[in-house]
């Protein structure tokens, strides 16, 4: 099973979160994962269930939604709320209570050959998260047997670019402004220094 489907066949489901919504503070406060989790990454599961229901789409995972719709101008509500709502349940899985810390082996050996050190790799990671421009998503990625770091726009993700996603770190808004306010750079550095989900991310290595 691809480990990466956090979400079955339609009518889409929202995923539970993997841990308390108290469990990431103060790096995240329950506040921000109430308002993140309860009412933006329902609502993205929510619209795309009335966008989809009788359509073609009706019946596909969220993966196959993306692929189906990328790209499509005529196809965009659709393919924004099906990948944001893949996105956000990638998100809660990048982040841990205890995360941060050194990656495995497997992971810290690939990190090594791409960046040089893990330093380096999360240095890359807080630049593309920071200098995203508007809403989106710095993600590591798979590239053929090579990491590297991505940023995207809006509802866009690695799945789109051929690329295959290990974790992501979302800069939207909705993510940090309640706790953060305008100090996204804030916010960054301690996802990366304390909440990072190293393991899933080497999980997602296959």
């Amino acid at each position: 099973m691809n480990k990466n489907k956090t979400v079955s066949a339609a009518p889409q489901v929202l995923p539970a979160l993997p841990y308390a919504d108290s469990a990431l503070a103060p790096v995240i406060s329950a506040n921000t994962i109430g308002f993140h989790y309860g009412k933006h990454h329902k609502g993205y599961v929510d619209n795309l269930n009335k966008l989809a229901a009788g359509t073609e789409f009706a019946e596909l995972t969220l993966e196959e939604i993306i692929a189906a719709t990328a790209g499509k101008a005529d196809k965009a509500a659709i393919f924004n709320n099906a990948s944001q709502a893949w996105n956000h349940a990638f998100y809660w899985r990048s982040l841990a209570p205890k995360g941060g810390g050194k990656p495995p082996a497997a992971l810290q050996k690939k990190i090594a050959a791409a960046f040089g050190t893990l330093e380096a790799c999360k240095k890359e990671l807080a630049a593309a998260a920071t200098t995203q421009f508007g809403s989106g998503w710095a993600w590591l990625a798979l590239d053929g047997g090579k990491l590297k770091v991505v940023k995207t726009g809006n509802a866009d993700s690695p799945l789109t670019m051929g690329l295959k996603p290990l974790l992501t770190i979302d800069v939207w808004e909705h993510a940090y402004y309640l706790d953060y306010q305008n100090r996204r750079a804030d916010y960054v550095g301690a996802v990366l220094d304390t909440l990072i989900n190293w393991e899933f991310a080497a999980e997602n290595l296959g």
